[in-house]
């Protein structure tokens, strides 16, 4: 019988460091970089994305004699064929996800990362990006989000302990959430059944807390639920403000809680970013929090970049405030609203 340390393979490669590269700016800008060495051939590096999921790089090397800039609408489409496939062969094999991997994960970790959606999409009506750190040692916090012909619903997590027994938590709270989801119940409602769920199983003695919040496509019209400490802000007009949705019960507590949902507008232009304790509560090693004002501030200094790039944006910023070493897992999501179908202008 092998030990989980023998049986271990290490990966077969080392991170490759794409900051600064053109990798990494195709990788940023989602954009096809063209880089020629002035000899013999082109090197084109192409976003391997799909429905604005963005998987890796795609790097094909042209002879100098014949690129065409009009090859780049192909072979972007080969990038898109490449990143639906590698979604595919994901369900029948390890290979690509073991590839990703710099070190082995913990087994909470492993379980959390199962359960997140993608970390990004593009719609029309929105731009959406998400992230989870650290990556290889997570606790309780995830997030989770859908999009459906109506509404785009996200969720973002904020749980209790650590190791498995926390995955064990925020894996029923995220699969509740879905089951009511799917059921087409309202978004109160979802969060009750949720709650129900984890004190049948807990009896109060865990619990989670969850903001969920439900976007109309076609209007912009949008519906919270506060069950926690989650929170939230929104950038409109080069203004950060912190949003104050009614607090209400954490998940868990009592199985019969009555929630209650509220609305908002968001409009055209506005960006939102929901983040659990893990971010805003941190303390550096001199003991100050994270906390509103270094937040407002990268906000701030990061309104120029996607959505996409925000949350690891944040988690970066984070890194430093700790002094490079994150104590705490934090989840992150950044949405940024263009406009409702029937918003005027917002085509």
């Amino acid at each position: 019988m092998h030990s989980l340390q023998s049986a271990h393979r290490e990966p077969s490669a080392r991170p490759v460091p794409v900051a600064g590269t053109a990798q990494g700016r195709t990788f940023d800008a989602q954009e096809p970089v063209v880089v020629g060495d002035g000899a013999e051939t082109v090197e084109v590096h192409l976003p391997v994305e799909t429905r604005g999921d963005r998987l890796g790089v795609l790097s094909v090397t042209v002879p100098a004699e014949a690129y065409r800039e009009q090859m780049l609408d192909e072979l972007r489409q080969i990038g898109g064929i490449v990143a639906r496939e590698i979604i595919l062969a994901a369900r029948e094999t390890d290979r690509y996800e073991v590839e990703r991997r710099a070190a082995r994960l913990t087994l909470a970790a492993e379980m959390q990362w199962l359960l997140l959606p993608g970390s990004s999409c593009v719609r029309a009506e929105f731009s959406l990006g998400a992230h989870l750190e650290p990556a290889y040692a997570i606790y309780g916090d995830g997030f989770d989000w859908s999009v459906s012909e109506t509404h785009l619903t996200v969720a973002v997590v904020n749980g209790m302990g650590q190791g498995v027994e926390a995955a064990l938590l925020t894996n029923l709270v995220v699969s509740a959430l879905r089951n009511a989801r799917r059921a087409e119940v309202e978004l109160a409602d979802q969060a009750a059944l949720a709650d129900e769920a984890v004190f049948a199983h807990y009896r109060g003695e865990l619990h989670v807390s969850v903001l969920l919040m439900r976007f109309d496509l076609a209007t912009g019209e949008t519906e919270l639920v506060d069950a926690g400490s989650p929170r939230l802000w929104r950038l409109r007009d080069g203004k950060v403000d912190p949003l104050q949705p009614e607090a209400q019960m954490p998940l868990g507590l009592f199985g019969d809680t009555a929630y209650r949902s509220e609305q908002m507008r968001t409009s055209p232009g506005d960006r939102l970013l929901i983040a659990s304790d893990g971010l805003y509560a941190a303390a550096s090693p001199t003991g100050e929090l994270f906390g509103d004002r270094l937040l407002e501030r990268t906000i701030r200094a990061t309104r120029l970049l996607r959505a996409a790039q925000i949350p690891a944006a944040m988690l970066r910023e984070l890194a430093g405030h700790h002094g490079g070493t994150q104590l705490d897992d934090a989840a992150v999501v950044c949405v940024d609203w263009r406009g409702g179908r029937s918003t005027p202008g917002s085509r």
